[in-house]
């Protein structure tokens, strides 16, 4: 039974009535969730109040959903939704302190060679990179942030991600194109780099 097949059953019983599908639901993507808000909300506290209010609205629309994407797409989008809604109603603007733990950094094949070794030196490149990462994904605008951690860290599709953005495929694939460019122009000096390598 595939992921989108399980997770089928699951809403299917949470839509005749059973909560507790929905809290397994809640188990699966609750760490996802947690890590994509963390990307558009500032504060550790307000990402917990941004998930559990998304949650809530997952719950409450659950009987719409009819499945024409995987639930997790249609859950991301609801979260991208509810994270831009509590940003508009608090006057914020996108957190721009994202932090991406090593192996989330790993999608560049350069940190490969520099996690290899435990040197003093190698650790020390190893988070100027990783910081430099953080840095370059934080400056991004956040149509761009929104399409490369969906894709580099949520390891999501194409289409899933075209369908969790409302917007065409095309569109997405170019806003991954214009991520990443701007986050290889950031490791260029790091890395030591010429403009012709591609990530």
């Amino acid at each position: 039974m595939s992921e989108r097949d399980v997770d089928a059953e699951l809403v299917a019983r949470v839509q005749k009535g059973d909560k507790r599908a929905f809290d397994l639901l809640v188990l699966k993507y609750q760490r996802k969730i947690m890590r994509l808000l963390s990307r558009m909300v500032r504060e550790p506290g307000e990402v917990e109040d941004v998930a559990q209010e998304a949650f809530i609205k997952a719950y409450r629309a659950i009987s719409q959903f009819r499945g024409d994407s995987a639930f997790y797409t249609w859950l991301y989008r609801i979260a991208i939704n509810t994270a831009r809604n509590w940003q508009a109603a608090n006057g914020r603007r996108p957190s721009t302190s994202n932090v991406i733990e090593t192996e989330d950094g790993e999608t560049f094949s350069q940190i490969d060679n520099l996690t290899d070794i435990s040197t003093p030196e190698s650790l020390a490149a190893s988070r100027q990179v990783v910081e430099t990462v953080n840095a370059a994904i934080g400056a991004l605008p956040e149509d761009l942030r929104t399409a490369i951690v969906l894709r580099e860290i949520e390891g999501m599709s194409y289409e899933d991600i075209a369908q969790t953005m409302n917007c065409p495929i095309g569109t997405v694939r170019s806003r991954i194109f214009r991520a990443r460019e701007a986050i290889a122009a950031q490791l260029r000096p790091v890395l030591d780099t010429d403009v012709e390598h591609r990530w």
